[in-house]
């Protein structure tokens, strides 16, 4: 089957952001006590930002009584101020090499584009506004607006249901994280595709066998073709 939709990660993947997501998420942690290191919190970054917190606290935190709802929701509100400030100011917020090229060329070969992320819509809705994207893509799906984020496949079920795109050997999926990768096998798209560009090197995603990896975003067209 012909591939008719390529569902994108956002930050790392599509959009260069000198791993702001990172710094943001532990310096939340640290305003409740929480001294997270970068080096910890790269690998979950893919998940809904919620679930990587509460991931981080079951590390960090000895007393699992105080891992409440309420205290992952005031991590997660601090984590979200700053990544809305830092996307809407920062000169550093730019698509990475090739990416507005490819999504070009996919478009005028038939292919729709999605975009998928961890982040909840309000902060993604800011990036693909910062970036002039809302013209350059055919569909985002941020992890607030379905059941469960990544890795479950519900992102990727939407996009194919507002295209009419039964099969998911219609679909590709490109990420750059473990859970990118296990979200397109969920999915069970045809190509689950892993990119260097971002959290994981290639030794650090070869081990969850993704279809293919690539060094460069331009790299899916080959693959698509």
């Amino acid at each position: 089957m012909a591939i008719k939709l390529v569902v994108f990660d956002m930050a790392g993947t599509t959009v260069r952001d000198n791993n702001y997501v990172g710094k943001s998420f532990t310096e939340a942690m640290r305003k409740q006590g929480y001294n997270v290191r970068v080096e910890d919190v790269n690998p979950i970054m893919g998940y809904k930002k919620p679930v990587a917190i509460r991931m981080m606290l079951e590390k960090y935190e000895q007393d699992a009584t105080k891992i409440t709802d309420t205290l992952i929701d005031t991590i997660h509100e601090d984590f979200v101020a700053l990544m809305l400030d830092f996307y809407r100011t920062s000169p550093d917020i730019q698509p990475l090499p090739g990416v507005e090229e490819t999504f070009e060329q996919l478009r005028s070969s038939g292919i729709r584009i999605g975009l998928d992320t961890g982040f909840s819509k309000d902060i993604a809705q800011v990036i693909i506004d910062r970036l002039d994207w809302n013209d350059k893509i055919d569909i985002m799906v941020a992890s607030d607006e379905v059941e469960a984020g990544r890795p479950y496949p519900y992102m990727i079920y939407r996009m194919m249901n507002k295209f009419g795109i039964h099969s998911a050997e219609e679909v590709a999926k490109v990420g750059d994280t473990e859970v990118d990768i296990n979200e397109g096998f969920q999915a069970g798209c045809k190509y689950v595709v892993g990119v260097t560009t971002g959290s994981f090197s290639r030794s650090e995603l070869e081990p969850y066998g993704p279809t293919h990896i690539i060094d460069r975003i331009s790299d899916i067209l080959p693959i698509i073709r």
